[in-house]
């Protein structure tokens, strides 16, 4: 074994063992739980009845399905404000205009990022309270209101992300590419919407796709607004949460370790399908352009 490859192993063994005990290991756990009885007895093999319960029973299909509905409007939210948001900000922050102190206009747009999602909570519960915050109506106390709320907190703390992706593939653009557009007469909104847009336009694939993943894994902002309680009448209820609250049981629901697996595995099932079209599009795409 040369050096080269034990320099290798040494960095990668560390973060390949930290990768397996807290994300492979948990989930080969939820699918083999899911596909088996532990409560009734002892442990027996039910194959897909967990599934078929989740499904077909009122109460936990009706409690799954608002879950999703909310993960998508979640998402929805997060696509439709934070990805144009960051792309105005990284614009502005290439634009020239803010020229010296676009890197302290930098770090503090990305500051929230950084946050703990405690803090931010707080914060923002602060905030919009009715009683002494800047809004007299309870945003979070009102069906209507308050997964939007929750969202756009989320949309606030995490925008420096997409900011940062697009900052930086704007900044990978050929100085001569521009230079030969302003000679050419081009403006500036010119310039960003026919020449910048399109060559930074394959990263909104990229962020699109991160955003669904992050959003689909979401619990951290709902549990530290909200606990596992999911809001007024289940309006803030997303897979995060509805899998806490069957698995470690909460808010008057009862602990199923097998039904909580279960709920883990689909939503690993939802990221996965998307995920692996998403990069099998994205593959097939590539090869044409290589052919």
């Amino acid at each position: 074994m040369n050096r080269a490859y034990r320099y290798f192993l040494a960095f990668t063994l560390p973060a390949l063992a930290v990768y397996v005990v807290f994300a492979a290991l948990p989930l080969v756990n939820s699918i083999y739980y899911s596909l088996y009885d532990t409560d009734n007895g002892p442990v027996r093999f039910v194959g897909l009845d967990n599934y078929v319960y989740l499904f077909t029973n009122p109460t936990t299909s009706e409690r799954f399905w608002n879950a999703l509905t909310n993960n998508l409007e979640f998402f929805a939210i997060h696509l439709v404000v934070e990805v144009p948001l960051g792309l105005l900000l990284a614009a502005l922050l290439t634009s020239g205009r803010l020229r010296r102190s676009a890197g302290l206009y930098r770090t503090l747009l990305f500051i929230p990022t950084t946050l703990s999602v405690v803090i931010v909570g707080f914060v923002w519960r602060l905030i919009i309270n009715p009683l002494w915050g800047l809004v007299d109506f309870p945003l979070l106390g009102d069906e209507r209101t308050a997964l939007p709320t929750i969202s756009l907190m989320s949309v606030w703390q995490y925008v420096g992300i997409p900011m940062i992706f697009l900052y930086a593939a704007l900044l990978a653009i050929p100085n001569d590419i521009l230079e030969a557009a302003r000679v050419e007469g081009s403006g500036s909104w010119s310039t960003f919407w026919r020449i910048k847009f399109p060559l930074i336009a394959p990263q909104f694939g990229l962020i699109a796709i991160l955003t669904y993943i992050w959003t689909f894994n979401g619990f951290d902002l709902v549990f530290a607004l909200n606990g596992s309680a999911p809001g007024p009448n289940y309006s803030t209820d997303i897979l995060g949460t509805l899998f806490y609250r069957t698995f470690f049981g909460s808010s008057g629901q009862l602990s199923d370790l097998d039904l909580g697996a279960t709920v883990a595995s689909v939503i690993f099932l939802i990221i996965l399908v998307v995920t692996g079209a998403y990069f099998g599009l994205l593959h097939r795409r590539l090869r044409s352009y290589e052919l």
